[in-house]
């Protein structure tokens, strides 16, 4: 493993957008959007994912420029054309657009279609909960996991983010619907290890650790087997239906994942509450939770969002840890 500072991390990624024909202020943004998912400890959709986005432009299924375009508003509702501009981007701007008719009215829906992938869509929780908004959002892939009982791929690990903002830190759960993302997945198998848990089928039907067997046969356990089947096809119809985009069976019959749906929610929380009776609610429910009794003697009860937290004190402090080949790459570009 290779150790950047955040500081560097973040010139770097910008120089490399700068020369791939980004804008000063789209460079700026889409640098900090990878450079803070890595910081955060999210590798397999920060730094990792940083040569396969760049590759997504020069291949022709991002449009670097395409600015959002808005096609239908019902009052706290809007409907956005993100013409295929690059995901990260898009999604920041979606979730800026749900954050202002949030302010407005108490609350706010966008809906997208035709977007690219969001990268780590924990970025947009994060970034309405910094804005004092209660959010969901939520995007569809292309087919990549069987739905309950299913041998083939028919529904995507639709991922789901849900966060609510807290003086404290802020409580963000960012998860596909799959046991574990592809980009989890890869990042284990990057660096030789199992996972701590059964993932998927192998290629002889039986459940597995193995991240590379689980990537070859694309056979993925759903979250909560059956309830995570189930809550992927609603949100790939949730998303579908809102934004009038592109459904994962039509995203599977091209040529790779590119035109996809997305819908970004937001609540005022102070519109909700006074911040006095939103942090009392807050840490109603958090201190019970860790107040409970750990399997562990000595291990906090985490919540989501909290690991997060110390994962970023101790890279600001110490240095984030990069896979040595996955840094060289980047400085190649």
């Amino acid at each position: 493993m290779f150790s950047v500072t955040y500081d560097e991390l973040n010139i770097v990624l910008k120089e490399v957008l700068l020369k791939s024909g980004f804008s000063e202020d789209d460079s700026v943004l889409c640098a900090k959007i990878f450079s803070d998912s890595t910081l955060d400890g999210y590798h397999s959709h920060g730094v990792n994912r940083f040569p396969v986005f760049l590759k997504t432009i020069t291949d022709g299924y991002v449009r670097l420029g395409a600015q959002p375009e808005r096609e239908l508003a019902l009052g706290s509702f809007e409907r956005w054309n993100g013409k295929l501009g690059p995901g990260p981007l898009t999604a920041n701007f979606c979730m800026n657009r749900a954050i202002e008719l949030a302010k407005e009215s108490g609350m706010g829906c966008v809906a997208l279609q035709n977007g690219s992938h969001w990268m780590r869509g924990g970025s947009y929780g994060w970034q309405a909960a910094e804005a004092d908004c209660i959010a969901l959002c939520f995007t569809n892939t292309m087919p990549n996991m069987p739905s309950w009982g299913a041998m083939d791929a028919n529904t995507g690990n639709n991922p789901l983010i849900m966060a609510v903002p807290s003086k404290d830190g802020h409580i963000v759960l960012d998860m596909s619907l799959s046991q574990f993302s592809y980009g989890k997945m890869e990042k284990f198998a990057m660096d030789g290890k199992e996972l701590p848990f059964d993932g998927g089928f192998n290629a002889e039907g039986n459940p597995t650790k193995d991240p590379k067997a689980i990537l070859e046969t694309k056979r993925l356990f759903p979250t909560g087997y059956w309830k995570g089947s189930g809550m992927s096809i609603l949100v790939d119809l949730l998303v579908t239906l809102l934004s009038s985009g592109k459904s994962t069976a039509k995203i599977g019959k091209l040529e790779a994942e590119y035109g996809l749906s997305q819908v970004f929610i937001c609540f005022d929380a102070k519109q909700m509450n006074s911040d006095k009776r939103h942090q009392e609610l807050v840490e109603e429910i958090i201190n019970f939770v860790t107040k409970a009794t750990s399997e562990k003697k000595g291990k906090p009860i985490e919540y989501p969002g909290s690991q997060t937290k110390k994962r970023r004190e101790v890279h600001m402090k110490e240095g984030i840890p990069i896979n040595k080949n996955v840094w060289e790459q980047i400085l190649a570009l």
